[in-house]
């Protein structure tokens, strides 16, 4: 699904009014979740195995300084940060795969994320891939997340697909990525990204919102309300932060 993250950040890629960012040329990350019919990935393990895909993306070392990504990276971000999931399976999984890019695999799910493209400028294996038809279930309800690691907060009230919600929640990884020094970044990246994706009772999404932790914010393109709470990044780096700057 394609929508775009927005926090009310002076000149952030997430801001929700349209500033010099709208005029720059716009690109968009795409993402390929594998969904054969015979064995679908779980929900959960989609959404979580997508948003490890931004990260693994986002610190990889083609991505930054003179990499061969490096400059679609830094054009993708200086304009709206846009993502993309579409499906793939079969033979169209097979092209997907041989296209330049990184695999990330969960429990259930594959997830293939590629360098920026430009809006209009997607090669055609991945063009022609749908972008409906990510619903998915979990077959069990999923498991406490261990509040040690980031927990990526789904908020309770919104009904989206999977696929909105898979791009929702490399939001909000990214979110986080940004927020973290250099060194929580890099113990991040050692010990390969983990993090769970959960959804709160609604009392207490009411206060992760006003938590000062990152939140994503919809612009509204697709499915639900602009300005709409999707996910708040819970990574204990950013917990600590928190809790110094409000006792300070």
């Amino acid at each position: 699904m394609s929508n775009e993250a927005t926090t009310p950040v002076p000149d952030s890629p997430f801001r929700p009014e349209p500033g010099d960012r709208d005029l720059a040329p716009q690109f968009v990350l795409p993402l390929v979740v594998r969904i054969e019919r015979a064995a679908p990935p779980a929900r959960t393990d989609a959404l979580e195995t997508a948003a490890r895909a931004v990260l693994v993306m986002l610190g990889d070392e083609r991505s930054a300084g003179d990499g061969e990504w490096a400059q679609a990276v830094r054009d993708w971000q200086d304009a709206r940060i846009r993502k993309v999931v579409r499906r793939a399976r079969g033979a169209e999984w097979r092209r997907a795969e041989a296209l330049p890019g990184i695999t990330v695999r969960g429990g259930s799910a594959e997830v293939r994320v590629f360098p920026p493209v430009p809006l209009d400028g997607w090669p055609k294996d991945l063009a022609r891939l749908q972008v409906s038809g990510t619903d998915l279930d979990d077959p069990e309800p999923p498991g406490e997340a261990d509040l040690s690691a980031p927990v990526l907060w789904m908020n309770p009230d919104l009904d989206m697909s999977a696929g909105k919600a898979m791009a929702q929640a490399g939001h909000g990884a990214q979110l986080a990525w940004w927020e973290l020094d250099a060194g929580a970044r890099a113990a991040w990246r050692a010990a390969g990204y983990p993090l769970a994706v959960r959804t709160p009772e609604p009392a207490r999404w009411s206060g992760l919102t006003t938590s000062g932790l990152p939140v994503v914010r919809d612009a509204g393109f697709t499915e639900i309300a602009p300005g709409s709470c999707t996910v708040v990044a819970d990574h204990p780096a950013l917990a600590r932060a928190t809790a110094r700057s409000e006792s300070s």
